[in-house]
């Protein structure tokens, strides 16, 4: 289980934020949306131990949307890598196409990440420093 965690490189590096499930658990949609784009907006990389609903995912985009402005803020860079499908749902959930939240979710500053690779095993980015 991941705590949330913190790692900051001497200087002007990049921040890493990792956060647990266990903490998003305990907030409403909005506040997750707004943890996730106060720590972004600071030029951190934010990394989810359990991903967004698609709803909460849509609103996250649709907020960023709202907050852009080319000299303050050019949005965010978002990929999940999904965790197996039979870890995390039960038969029930397969049957009815019900989508797990239970997913690796990197989140970061435009200007700063690149996603090079992504397939199902791997998501390779490239995070600049600003």
């Amino acid at each position: 289980m991941i705590e949330m965690a913190e790692v900051k490189e001497a200087g002007d590096g990049v921040r890493i934020d990792m956060i647990s499930g266990e903490r998003m658990q305990g907030l409403a949609s909005m506040e997750k949306i707004r943890m996730i784009l106060d720590g972004v907006r600071d030029g951190n990389i934010v990394i989810l131990e359990e991903g967004l609903s698609p709803d909460e995912e849509s609103r996250l985009i649709e907020v960023t949307m709202t907050e852009i402005n080319p000299e303050d803020f050019n949005g965010i860079e978002i990929e999940t890598y999904p965790r197996s499908q039979t870890e995390d749902s039960s038969i029930l959930d397969r049957l009815m196409g019900r989508e797990s939240t239970s997913k690796l979710t990197v989140i970061g500053p435009a200007n700063q990440i690149e996603t090079l690779h992504k397939d199902e095993n791997l998501i390779s980015a490239l995070v600049s420093r600003r």
